[in-house]
């Protein structure tokens, strides 16, 4: 038994394996061991945006709203770590995602930018970003770390890890660049289709590996973050410039931005994870 696993994922990673199930009964089994799964390895983010709805926009105790959502960012944060929830080398991990999204974040609220903005005031901005942003960033990275752990993830025919690191570092550049050269998603998706195009991700529900194609699991975590991003908007944490009198729904173009930065955090969590030696599964 792993000491280092909360209790709540060793019921979920170690349970007994019954391969007596069949038929619908499986089905019913895994179908509520994934659902539970996904539910746990999306703690951080759904603690965390709950927050989102439930901080009145005037804040708490004269406390500005962003402020509010930094305390209760890092104090989830650290309970996790408490209750062993996360590991401190997991937590160093998403620290990068912090960094990375903030360093985005004040690219895009620029001046010469405006991509977006985040309206009201908080004590706690850098360069008009307030620094509970970047827990939205770290949310996505904290989803596919706790993921891949409670699934048993493992990958097959992953690319080779130089082009899987090109197509992420082309992701973030484009991020910055298209405004001032074009914007070049497209070309860079259709590379990562080519890259990612044998790949699969070998899952563990309940007590059976499975398995789906990776492209299919970056395209439906971009659009559950899109989302969360039409109700970030409709809240009125940020907005973009076609928000600013109504409330309108977000891009459906969007979606590609977020599964584009799907790719880039799940290439960033394979090297930071060091599973360089384990990540090609035989074939059976």
């Amino acid at each position: 038994m792993n000491t280092q696993l909360s209790k709540i994922d060793e019921w979920l990673i170690n349970h007994p394996e019954q391969p007596q199930l069949k038929g619908f009964k499986r089905f019913v089994f895994e179908f509520l061991f994934f659902g539970l799964k996904c539910a746990r390895a999306c703690l951080f983010a759904g603690l965390f945006f709950a927050s989102i709805m439930v901080i009145p926009k005037t804040g708490v105790l004269g406390i500005p709203k962003y402020d509010v959502l930094l305390i209760i960012a890092l104090s989830i944060q650290g309970w996790m770590v408490w209750t062993k929830l996360e590991t401190w080398d997991e937590l160093k991990a998403i620290t990068v995602f912090h960094l990375v999204g903030f360093a985005l974040e004040a690219f895009k609220v620029s001046g010469n930018v405006q991509s977006w903005s985040y309206p009201d005031f908080a004590y706690t901005k850098v360069l008009g970003v307030p620094l509970f942003s970047g827990f939205m960033y770290a949310a996505v990275g904290s989803y596919i770390i706790q993921a891949w752990r409670l699934f048993d993830m493992r990958i097959r025919h992953h690319p080779s890890y130089w082009l899987a690191t090109i197509a992420a570092l082309l992701i973030y550049i484009n991020f910055f660049t298209h405004h001032y050269i074009g914007d070049y998603r497209w070309y860079i998706g259709a590379f990562v289709l080519g890259l990612y195009s044998r790949t699969r991700v070998i899952f563990r529900p309940y007590d059976k590996d499975r398995w789906m194609p990776l492209l299919l699991g970056f395209i439906l975590t971009g659009f559950f973050i899109w989302l969360a991003e039409n109700l970030g908007t409709f809240l009125g944490v940020w907005r973009y410039p076609n928000q600013i009198g109504a409330w309108a729904t977000v891009h459906i173009g969007k979606w590609s931005s977020w599964a584009m930065l799907v790719v880039m955090t799940f290439t960033i969590i394979v090297n930071l994870k060091h599973v360089k030696e384990t990540i090609h599964v035989p074939e059976p």
